[in-house]
């Protein structure tokens, strides 16, 4: 298995384009703090003439991490509204996410 620069992973229903270094934000994953974590769905290795393109998967490709923190983003009212109706309804909702620094890219 080689090292490779770049990948496009996919988790939690999103694609990323991720590097070795780089600090992600995903959709909440199960782990704890400090502990490591591997993304198996590969989309894309590498980046111009060497790229490999999965279909839809890399074969034997994965990215490793590290969990850096497990938060909530910021609040987002939801507010909905019916005119004439004397219908209102307010929420707010908070995104849990998981901080993951890549460490490797493998394939």
């Amino acid at each position: 298995m080689s090292s490779f620069n770049q990948a496009i992973v996919r988790t939690g229903g999103k694609q990323y384009r991720v590097e070795p270094g780089a600090v992600l934000r995903v959709e909440k994953l199960e782990g704890e703090v400090g502990g490591s974590i591997e993304l198996p769905e590969v989309l894309l290795l590498g980046s111009g003439a060497e790229a490999r393109v999965g279909k839809p998967l890399v074969e034997g490709a994965k990215v490793k991490g590290t969990i850096t923190a497990h938060g909530r983003g910021p609040k987002l009212v939801v507010y909905k509204f019916r005119r004439r109706k004397n219908y209102r309804r307010k929420m707010g909702h908070r995104q849990a996410y998981t901080e993951i620094k890549i460490e490797e890219i493998t394939g």
